[in-house]
């Protein structure tokens, strides 16, 4: 099974370099693609220079910062076009730690989609301020009632699927950025009855770099889950087919 890790980065100089070499290190069966929008900082030039000495990493360069939404559908479009059978999402700051990998490829055999959920039992967010964690919380609790989604944490970036998923959800019709990609990206998934497995992790706010997140993300993100409410029998009868 071919496996592809998607990490967009931006102005990420501090991370990627170790990240990437925790990665590597846990000898996992998978390639990494890593997808800068022409990071001022350089960690383009950085990740240039480490895919020349793993010929299992590779770079995709961007001409300026379009948003993480269209990153991860040029990944998409990447996995798809190599023809690889597996996809990981994850966050280039450390938030999302690269030991949770290997259970998320191992329970790929059963499931369509694995969530790294903060908001099951076993699951924990470290580093946030409460305003912030307020937020997140609400913004989930608000999901799932307005849409209806059994999913727990619907804006964690960290997520494992088989690529086949992506045709089954019409992901190229997905024009959210943000939480509000995150969001969109798994209730197309539950409508589609996909087979969805969350896994508790433990997120740790970033150490090093700035956050990107912003008002007119979340602004996005609460109207988005109306948006997807009344859409949800277009949804279902795309899923039939």
């Amino acid at each position: 099974m071919k496996s592809l890790l998607l990490i967009p980065t931006y102005n990420e100089i501090n991370n990627i370099e170790k990240l990437i070499g925790e990665i590597f290190a846990l000898k996992l069966n998978l390639d990494i693609l890593i997808i800068d929008d022409n990071s001022p900082d350089g960690t383009g030039n950085i990740a240039d220079k480490l895919s020349k000495l793993h010929n299992n990493l590779f770079m995709l360069h961007r001409t300026q910062k379009q948003g993480l939404g269209k990153a991860y559908m040029q990944g998409f479009e990447y996995a798809l076009e190599n023809k690889y059978d597996n996809v990981i999402t994850m966050d280039a700051d450390f938030s999302h730690n690269p030991q949770y990998l290997p259970e998320f490829l191992k329970q790929l055999n059963n499931f369509d989609l694995i969530i790294g959920s903060r908001y099951i039992p076993g699951g924990a967010i470290t580093g946030w301020p409460f305003k912030r964690l307020f937020l997140s919380k609400f913004g989930n609790l608000y999901t799932r009632i307005v849409t209806g989604t059994t999913v727990k944490d619907n804006t964690t970036g960290y997520t494992a699927f088989h690529t086949n998923l992506l045709t089954n959800i019409m992901y190229n019709q997905i024009s959210s950025e943000g939480y509000g990609f995150f969001i969109e990206f798994k209730y197309r998934a539950f409508i589609a009855k996909s087979k969805i497995l969350e896994i508790p992790i433990i997120f740790t706010d970033r150490i090093a770099g700035i956050s990107k997140i912003s008002k007119n993300i979340i602004f996005e993100a609460l109207l988005l889950v109306w948006k997807l409410r009344f859409q949800r029998n277009t949804f279902i009868k795309y899923a039939r087919k």
